[in-house]
């Protein structure tokens, strides 16, 4: 008995001194972090103690706090994403979502209104168009009710379900419909061919993203069964996407060589080369660029720009440089942080703030509801 009391004293006492040191070693943590930010923890002592109006409840509070780090940090591509933001983005890069199939507009008076797709889930439970959003499960809709806030509510893992209230356009009822979340496709590139001119082939990619270049693989293809022969990749107001995405896209077109480099900090140079010949690499090919082409568009631009391989048409592109890695956050928000530079062998730009250059500068981009860099590129084509 001796012996077991012995031991189940010294067991407490090792156990009182484990916790204590924890404490102290969490203690000398938080006043570790404390220390480094003196001011800031003075600030917040005194406006919590004497401030009239209540203090921020997280995590409003820490986003603001975030938001005043990065305007220190003075990176403008280095940004706070809050969580609905975070996800309609990470929604339109893989190229999909799970939805209800609905398009939201506000109207005149401040009232949510939706649109249901064809053969949506939505539209399959019998909502007519223009019906008012009401609720979204515990979300209460108003006026002020942020949109991106409302999609993100209305999105989630395919086969999920949602419930929403609405009330009809002629009726002030509300009724709740209990929807099963499906797969909505977001296509990155659209293509057509002018309606006096079935040779031309027009590829419009507003967003790199995953899916992209089997977009516009399908896309030529459905062009050239309809009697395509000459092609315009439309570059235009897109912001870019994916580093990946928009290396496949440029092997797509290329036969061989590089596409371009990068580095990050203490990193060996990486460089990115076409291995084989493309699909689309004989096809002949204008591309349209404009100042909202940026970064991984501008990628895409100026590598076949830098092979001779198309001659880029329209106004100098955006001039983004950088390369940003997105570190998810707890809550749903992300940190996109610029951590590597990329540049073209062969094409010193783009640089930022300063883009490529166009082959054939077209100022206006509209012109009596015309397209002439559009126009100009058709034309390009035609006195060959």
């Amino acid at each position: 008995m001796t012996f077991y009391k012995s031991f189940l004293i010294s067991l407490i006492v090792l156990l009182i001194l484990g916790l204590t040191f924890m404490a102290g070693y969490i203690l000398h943590d938080q006043l570790s972090s404390a220390k480094n930010f003196p001011v800031l923890n003075e600030s917040y002592q005194i406006l919590t103690t004497h401030g009239l109006n209540e203090i921020p409840t997280p995590p409003a509070l820490e986003y603001g706090m975030i938001r005043g780090m990065l305007q220190s940090y003075d990176d403008p591509f280095t940004v706070f994403v809050e969580p609905a933001q975070q996800e309609l983005q990470t929604d339109s890069l893989q190229g999909s979502f799970g939805g209800i199939g609905v398009r939201i507009e506000k109207d005149d008076r401040g009232k949510w209104r939706i649109y249901p797709f064809p053969d949506g889930p939505a539209a399959q439970a019998g909502i007519q168009q223009a019906a008012y959003l009401l609720a979204i499960d515990q979300l209460q809709l108003n006026s002020d009710t942020n949109l991106d806030k409302i999609q993100a509510a209305l999105r989630g893992p395919v086969g999920s379900k949602v419930s929403i209230s609405i009330s009809e356009v002629s009726s002030l009822v509300p009724a709740i419909f209990t929807l099963r979340r499906a797969e909505i496709q977001l296509p990155s590139a659209t293509w057509r061919s002018p309606p006096d001119n079935r040779q031309i082939g027009i590829l419009e990619v507003n967003l790199i993203a995953s899916n992209t270049a089997k977009e516009l693989e399908r896309g030529f293809l459905e062009l050239q069964n309809s009697g395509a022969k000459e092609f315009i990749l439309d570059l235009r107001n897109n912001p870019g996407g994916l580093l990946e995405s928009a290396i496949e896209i440029s092997r797509l077109f290329l036969k061989d060589g590089v596409i371009m480099q990068q580095q990050y900090r203490g990193k060996e140079i990486e460089t990115f080369r076409v291995d084989h010949p493309g699909k689309l690499s004989d096809i002949p090919l204008i591309v349209l660029i404009n100042q909202n082409s940026a970064s991984a568009a501008e990628i895409i631009a100026g590598a076949l720009q830098a092979h001779h391989r198309a001659k880029l048409v329209g106004t100098p592109s955006f001039g983004k440089n950088t390369i940003q890695l997105v570190f998810d956050l707890p809550g749903g928000a992300a940190l996109h942080v610029t951590s590597a530079k990329w540049w073209i062998p062969g094409n010193d730009l783009p640089q930022n703030g300063q883009g490529l250059q166009p082959d054939v500068l077209i100022n206006k981009e509209s012109d009596n509801g015309s397209d002439p860099v559009l126009k100009s590129a058709v034309q390009m084509f035609a006195n060959k």
